[in-house]
């Protein structure tokens, strides 16, 4: 029997991250609605690949379906935020002390590794915004996969997506940059210092002011 030849991904997978993409950059913004025929006829695609993408972003909290109206990009209301927030903190909390306790050496220089490059794009006179989030979110996620959890990273990897929504508002909070950075030397010092109680905490703090740059 011939073996079957199958695309890495189904087509309105990929519809769906090009469309993530654009809700994350804020090319679509929240609460506009999206226009199905002028998207599908973008793309050289049929409608029916274009709902389907719908529904996987509806899903994940980043559309939101109206009866005879259509899809729209989610606004995420303050209530939102601080129940993903509230999440976010305990999930990866407990995973930073996880990473206290268990993480090999080369583990931690690899967190050294990226806390380093978070350090470089904060620099005075070099702050890039998008750079520092683009190294920040690594940062968690390697910390993740280090606590090694697949149910929580899932979780979070959903809450993540809703968090985005709203990031260039807590990007452009003055100097919170600056504190997100200071935040980050902390757990660093609790991680390197097998602190278990010690980084749960710092990383507590750091969804809490988190939140405050937010809302």
């Amino acid at each position: 029997m011939a073996a079957l030849s199958l695309a890495p991904h189904a087509l309105y997978e990929e519809v769906a991250e090009l469309l993530r993409q654009r809700i994350f950059t804020r090319e679509l913004e929240p609460g506009s609605w999206i226009d199905e025929l002028k998207i599908a006829e973008a793309y050289g695609i049929s409608r029916t690949p274009l709902r389907e993408a719908l529904k996987v972003l509806a899903a994940e909290g980043l559309v939101t379906m109206k009866v005879r109206r259509g899809a729209y990009v989610t606004e995420v209301s303050e209530r939102d935020l601080s129940d993903v927030y509230h999440l976010l903190s305990l999930l990866e909390s407990d995973a930073t002390g996880v990473v206290a306790e268990n993480a090999t050496e080369s583990q931690m220089e690899e967190l050294q590794t990226l806390h380093h490059e978070l350090e470089t794009a904060a620099r005075p006179g070099q702050e890039d915004r998008e750079r520092f989030f683009g190294i920040n979110e690594r940062f968690h996620l390697r910390l993740l996969e280090i606590a090694d959890n697949r149910w929580r990273n899932q979780m979070v990897a959903d809450l993540r997506k809703v968090m985005k929504l709203n990031r260039h508002n807590s990007l452009l909070k003055s100097g919170r940059i600056e504190e997100s950075l200071q935040e980050h030397r902390a757990i660093m010092a609790a991680l390197t210092a097998r602190n278990p109680a010690g980084a749960t905490q710092r990383m507590k703090e750091h969804f809490r002011n988190g939140l405050e740059a937010a809302i």
